[in-house]
């Protein structure tokens, strides 16, 4: 009799864990949504209408109005100069500005930070004579520790702190004959390269 009880509670205390198991694969842990909803809720633009009128404001002497169109794409976008995620772990613009929050809300005016792994594919390479080149990112507290980089092989090879690439003069024909490299061999004079001065700072608290 104490088995046949034993055995009838162990078989309940299974058949919870196999329903409350299937309802945590049911839903995303993300969202709190079926997965496999038949009837799924349909995607609304989280773009008001009423923000193509045009509306006044004390705090500038233009008047306030977007388009749905340029709102829609400015929401969705990652950042100004990437357009989808760069990391796994990352959660889409599109999905975090939704909701109340974000209604009745002019994009173009939200804070939109240029994302920083396409600022650094615009750093023009480091050329250098030596077979191991350092890099402190600039020294100081905007700087990062000092390492020491191989550039014998014929490549680019960037700093794994601050990005910065750097190549060895010997390979240089052989990068310019490839067909494209990730970042530019000769600087493009655009606004977001940094000088060649803050690469290393011989001071210890040194100020990029």
């Amino acid at each position: 009799m104490l088995s046949t009880a034993r055995s009838r509670a162990i078989w309940q205390l299974s058949r919870r864990a196999q329903v409350s198991a299937r309802r945590a694969y049911a839903f995303s842990a993300n969202d709190k949504q079926e997965i496999n909803d038949p009837n799924p809720p349909k995607n609304v633009p989280n773009v008001s209408k009423s923000n193509e009128l045009p509306i006044e404001t004390p705090h500038q002497d233009a008047r306030i109005q977007e388009s749905v169109e340029d709102a829609e794409k400015l929401r969705v976008q990652q950042a100004p100069n990437r357009l989808g995620v760069w990391s796994r772990s990352q959660n889409p613009r599109g999905q975090a500005m939704t909701g109340p929050r974000f209604e009745q809300t002019i994009m173009e005016l939200q804070p939109a930070p240029q994302a920083a792994i396409a600022l650094i594919h615009k750093q023009p390479v480091r050329w250098t004579h030596e077979r191991i080149v350092e890099c402190d990112g600039g020294g100081g507290p905007l700087g990062h520790p000092k390492i020491f980089i191989n550039t014998d092989k014929p490549q680019i090879c960037m700093c794994t702190y601050c990005g910065l690439p750097f190549a060895n003069e010997h390979h240089r024909k052989h990068l310019e004959s490839l067909p494209e490299t990730p970042y530019p061999l000769v600087a493009q004079g655009d606004a977001a390269e940094v000088p060649e001065s803050q690469r290393v700072s011989n001071e210890a608290l040194g100020q990029r």
